[in-house]
């Protein structure tokens, strides 16, 4: 595998030539500093985005043309990324040996086409696509409490800090929704173009000089522009008590989402040693959280652990019945004690090394895994896979110790399932 970066001004470009993969993935990332009131027209854009463009105005048409480069694969997202919102088009297509020549090129038009030409008409997009993408996306932000997993850590982030953009709700909100339309949608387009920083991967068995050529040809950005914020999240003083909250939900099964505040840590411990903490507290099918609470005392259907580093915090996340509560908060407290004092083997470091390395192979078979890990490298500095191998095989029982001990309990939220007494 061959990593090329080159920096063409206004975006950078990394090359990854692999012949790992049948396919080859291109991805354009542009990102900008994260605000609450942008968050729903920008789901909205993405989504007007992929229903049409001016030479395919129409969503079958724009589907049609996908299915004409050998069943191309296009994707989009929006993600927080610390202080950063990252919008993220995919594009996935069979490798030129396998279809005919110049499909390569056909799928670099198309991306951007998709990016860089909207259907637009009198600076708005047209007012009968934006209808339909607006009615599917006030759709989607009337049913949020349908997922209950997620609804419950909507409301844990934001019990937990609401001017954080960890509590910023990803899919949208609808007092916003209601102040977009077609002209205020295009101008928030241009501005996206204009302002983000931006970033390209091309994945796969591929013609270095061919890609750049081609990608000069077809991305459409001309402005230099320079990072406004850091990407990791300010950290704030410790929770002098914890914080709860509670909402009752008609459901058979309660949620459980609880916040875990990490302070303090250096760039080493982030990437190694709290990783490791994590997978040996909640984060894998042997961790403590799993053994006591669901195994040993049947208190749960599911719990995991997972670390949010760019946002210095770690999340529980658990499927309980409502009188399980109180022991089930009890035993996940004495489980993050145990780990401060250093109750755990040299066997659950092992086994959490191994499931670590194990889940760096599975990123060596995935592009999608191995251009974000590229991607968090040009953000944050994170090391090459082998680097990261090395390192963690280096960790100490010491120095998970020592990030446990900067780990403190901060907001517990419980979406409370009831009976539907209508019924």
């Amino acid at each position: 595998m061959k990593y090329t970066r080159k920096d063409l001004g206004s975006y950078k470009l990394h090359l990854i030539n692999t012949d790992k993969f049948k396919t080859v993935m291109i991805r354009v990332s542009f990102r900008s500093p994260i605000k609450k009131e942008e968050i729903t027209i920008r789901n909205i854009l993405t989504n007007m985005l992929m229903h049409s463009s001016k030479k395919y105005n129409t969503k079958r048409a724009l589907t049609i043309k996908a299915q004409d480069l050998y069943a191309a694969d296009l994707q989009v997202s929006n993600t927080r990324l610390g202080n950063y919102i990252n919008t993220d088009f995919y594009l996935s297509i069979l490798n030129d040996k396998y279809t005919e020549d110049g499909n390569f090129k056909d799928s670099i038009e198309f991306l951007s086409e998709v990016i860089f030409n909207p259907d637009v008409c009198d600076n708005k997009f047209r007012d009968e696509n934006f209808d339909i993408v607006k009615t599917t996306c006030r759709s989607a932000l009337e049913s949020i409490k349908e997922n209950t997993s997620n609804y419950s850590l909507v409301k844990m982030f934001e019990l937990f800090d609401d001017d954080s953009p960890c509590s910023y709700r990803m899919m949208g909100y609808l007092e916003d929704l209601k102040k977009i339309n077609s002209k205020n949608l295009y101008e928030h387009y241009l501005e996206m173009i204009r302002s983000s920083l931006v970033d390209i991967f091309v994945i796969g068995q591929i013609n270095e000089e061919e890609v750049l050529s081609l990608i000069k040809q077809n991305i459409k950005l001309d402005t230099i522009k320079k990072q406004r914020l850091p990407y990791l999240l300010e950290e704030k003083n410790m929770r002098g008590k914890v914080k709860t909250g509670k909402e009752q939900i008609v459901g058979s099964q309660s949620k459980l989402a609880i916040a875990f505040r990490v302070n303090g840590l250096s760039d080493y411990e982030r990437n190694y040693p709290l990783s490791l903490f994590n997978v040996i507290f909640g984060g894998s099918s042997d961790s403590k959280l799993f053994k006591v609470v669901r195994e040993e005392n049947s208190l749960c259907y599911t719990i995991v652990s997972i670390t949010n580093k760019l946002d210095n915090l770690i999340l529980v996340r658990a499927g309980i019945d409502n009188e399980s509560y109180d022991k089930c908060v009890c035993l996940i407290e004495k489980c993050l004690d145990d780990m401060k004092k250093g109750k755990f083997t040299l066997r659950d470091i092992n086994m959490a090394k191994e499931y670590y390395n194990t889940a760096l192979e599975e990123l060596e078979e995935s592009q999608y895994k191995i251009v974000n890990n590229y991607y968090m490298s040009e953000l944050i500095g994170t090391d090459t896979i082998e680097v990261k191998r090395e390192k963690m095989n280096k960790v100490t029982k010491e120095e998970i110790i020592k990030v446990a001990k900067k780990v403190t309990i901060d907001t517990i939220f419980l979406l409370e399932g009831v009976k539907n007494e209508g019924n």
